[in-house]
């Protein structure tokens, strides 16, 4: 099993003196940011700017580097495309992706090898997000929660409950197009050391797989919070045991009987710790 990334973590595409840091920030992948993180006047300087900075940069082991471009008809879009082209990067984060056609243009400027991680954030976006996840060079589907309540003028609650149906649609169009699960959108309470951990657990629970962070000290409670457990692996172990020692029987653990989604979760989560 392919490891998958459990944390990505923005740094603005301006401040190149943060970009060393960022990878080195323990995140499973690094975005550096064109779009919202650059104001419309630095836009030109930001690129230029990563420009020099991948023309000496060498992918190693450590986090896949991605790019977040500055979306379709912006005016910035076609200089950001050309500036990565030939570059070693994983691929674009593509905001406020909203239509197949539209994918399909970005990936004929990509170079080879280099995917899309498209972000879900307007109703437009989230109303086409089955066909966008199946369209090609997609690695797995972005929730851009906070762009998506501006959108759709929805005002959450610290747990964001609201966005349950629109979370679980990005859940089910992955699972459609045959996708790893998807990347939840940020949590901005960058001081928030208890909330932040109950919302990886919810997003996991309901079926996501990683994370967007915008700091490198919510980093490490993303990656703990997208790993199984000791308690969880030991479960799993035991479920795989029982049913390798029951020769096809009906078979129980923990007072409950094991079927085929049981073990099918079960060795879920010892690939997961294998990746």
């Amino acid at each position: 099993m392919k490891k998958l990334p459990r944390s990505y973590l923005f740094v603005p595409g301006d401040r190149a003196e943060r970009f060393a840091k960022a990878l080195a920030s323990g995140a499973d992948a690094v975005i550096i940011d064109l779009e919202d993180a650059v104001a419309p006047a630095n836009k030109a300087a930001a690129r230029d700017t990563v420009r020099r900075w991948l023309a000496d940069w060498r992918p190693g082991s450590g986090p896949q580097l991605w790019i977040r471009v500055n979306g379709c008809g912006t005016a910035w879009h076609a200089n950001d495309m050309l500036m990565l082209e030939g570059t070693p990067v994983a691929g674009i984060v593509l905001p406020k992706a909203e239509s197949d056609a539209e994918l399909d243009m970005v990936c004929s400027e990509l170079s080879a090898g280099q995917l899309v991680l498209p972000l879900i954030e307007t109703a437009r976006g989230l109303a086409a997000a089955r066909e966008i996840a199946r369209g090609p060079r997609v690695q797995r589907l972005l929730f851009g929660s906070v762009d998506l309540q501006l959108d759709l003028g929805i005002r959450c609650g610290e747990d964001e409950a609201e966005l349950a149906p629109h979370r679980a649609e990005l859940v089910l169009a992955s699972r459609l197009a045959g996708l790893p699960p998807p990347v939840d959108g940020v949590h901005v309470a960058l001081e928030d050391r208890i909330g932040l951990p109950l919302m990886v657990d919810a997003a996991r629970r309901m079926g996501f797989g990683a994370k967007m962070c915008v700091h490198p000290r919510q980093v490490a409670v993303v990656n703990h919070g997208f790993t199984p457990g000791a308690d969880e692996v030991e479960w799993a172990r035991r479920v795989l045991d029982a049913v390798s020692a029951s020769a096809g029987a009906a078979v129980a653990v923990d007072g409950k009987m094991i079927d085929a989604p049981v073990i099918a979760v079960a060795q879920r989560v010892l690939d997961q710790v294998a990746a």
